[in-house]
């Protein structure tokens, strides 16, 4: 495809107007200012009067089966929400019955539908979810969260031991490369020392990312430094020899200056969830902090009972603004700095080196937006006008590995109406197994 006369945001996050990018297979191959040599080439050529091409988004923490919670568990704390919400709903849902890959397509499908063409995904039926992203078309690094196990277990007696065992084996790297699997630790309260040691074994014998969940409230931040002599959950976790693996670390609302030092020595990569964090009133981050340090931030959009959308414009409002007001200082969070986490940040964190920004020689993952709107006039500055004033909505073209998923109302790769009527089927069932538990 030939993108003519559109505007771009370059591999710098510069606003350029009028510009050509060509698309070969799955690949950028031309960026320029002037039309190129042979444009048949590169195929359908498009018009990009009124539009603005950049990189995809890269959603670094979801849990995509969640999506059957949206709206379910409301107005609770954290503990309260997982335990006497979330978990009995999860419980019920059923391999079997197909409620993991459903909700993980309707996710997929809400995601393309703003932008976003790779998720990093902690959750259950590992295997039904990367089915998934590949039948989508998507990107997806995948971890399975059977590790959660609360008290000392061996690891190999385990079901997720024999399901990792798979997901190496026949999943990792599939679809030319979009799909990854990845280890998962929950979090150092749900994890013990062992469990965490032998996940951090197995994510080095198989050269893989580790995602977890980190310092998310001040409780599992406190309790974890009266459990273990007072080491944080980040510095528990490189005692344990996790960051021994390129490691994306959720939430981080109450690390400490030590923490952020941990990260960046140790090249941890950090993802924000802005939305879950206030919804879920877990506090603010200390994201300029972490900034400063040079430490990798992405953003996650987490689950969608704690959460509720995967809008990730409306995460990267939510993280520029909240950030601001909380440290009483407009200057903290430029722009690009938070459109760079929503893109190269989060490549980066996924281990896609090749992605995340519109340059030759990187895969062409991008979105095409109408820039064409009240709401984006007059345009002084691009990267503000993306974070503060655009909409998700606005997307009218999401491409991954150079190929068009959604397009102006159009998925060609997910049938959206019967995703709706198995999602509504899904939850329905779940609902009365919970009512019937109830009597």
């Amino acid at each position: 495809m030939l993108f003519s006369n559109i505007d771009i945001l370059d591999e710098n996050l510069d606003y350029k107007k009028d510009m050509f990018v060509g698309v070969e297979g799955d690949t950028i191959t031309y960026v320029g200012d002037a039309e190129p040599e042979r444009p048949e080439r590169f195929g359908e050529r498009y018009d990009g009067a009124g539009k603005l091409l950049m990189s995809a988004f890269y959603n670094t923490h979801a849990h995509t089966p969640m999506t059957l919670l949206r709206g379910y568990a409301e107005n609770q704390p954290l503990q309260q929400w997982l335990n006497d919400t979330v978990w009995p709903f999860e419980g019920k849902m059923d391999m079997e019955r197909k409620h993991h890959y459903w909700g993980t397509m309707l996710s997929q499908a809400e995601m393309l539908r703003y932008g976003v063409v790779s998720y990093t995904d902690m959750y259950f039926a590992t295997i039904d979810r990367a089915n998934a992203t590949l039948e989508a078309g998507m990107k997806a690094n995948h971890t399975d969260g059977g590790t959660m196990c609360f008290v000392e277990t061996d690891y190999d007696s385990l079901p997720v031991a024999a399901v990792n065992r798979e997901l190496f084996a026949n999943y990792q790297n599939a679809g030319g490369g979009r799909v990854k699997i990845d280890m998962c630790i929950h979090g150092e309260y749900t994890t013990p020392e062992g469990m965490v040691r032998r996940v951090a074994q197995e994510a080095r014998a198989h050269d893989a990312n580790i995602h977890l969940h980190l310092s998310e409230t001040k409780a599992e931040h406190e309790e974890c430094k009266q459990r273990h002599d007072g080491m944080t959950p980040a510095a528990w976790f490189e005692h344990c020899g996790v960051f021994d693996s390129p490691t994306t670390a959720a939430h981080c609302v109450w690390v400490e200056d030590s923490d952020i030092d941990i990260f960046k020595r140790r090249g941890v990569n950090v993802s924000l969830n802005p939305a879950s964090n206030m919804k879920l009133a877990s506090g603010f981050a200390p994201v300029q902090k972490m900034l400063d340090a040079g430490v990798n931030l992405s953003m996650g959009t987490d689950g969608m009972a704690s959460n509720n959308t995967h809008n990730m414009l409306q995460s990267a409002y939510l993280l520029a603004c909240s950030q601001k007001g909380n440290a009483l200082d407009p200057t903290v969070i430029p722009a690009k700095d938070v459109l760079r986490m929503l893109t190269a940040g989060g490549a980066k964190a996924q281990g896609r080196d090749d992605c995340g920004v519109l340059a030759p020689g990187k895969k062409a993952d991008l979105i095409v937006m109408d820039i064409d709107t009240p709401w984006m006039t007059p345009v002084y500055d691009m990267a503000v006008n993306l974070v503060y004033s655009a909409n998700a909505a606005d997307v009218v073209m999401t491409m991954c590995d150079g190929k068009v998923l959604y397009r102006d109302g159009e998925y060609l790769t997910i049938d959206i109406e019967k995703t709706k009527h198995e999602v509504k089927r899904c939850v329905g069932e779940i609902l009365s197994s919970l009512a019937e538990e109830s009597k």
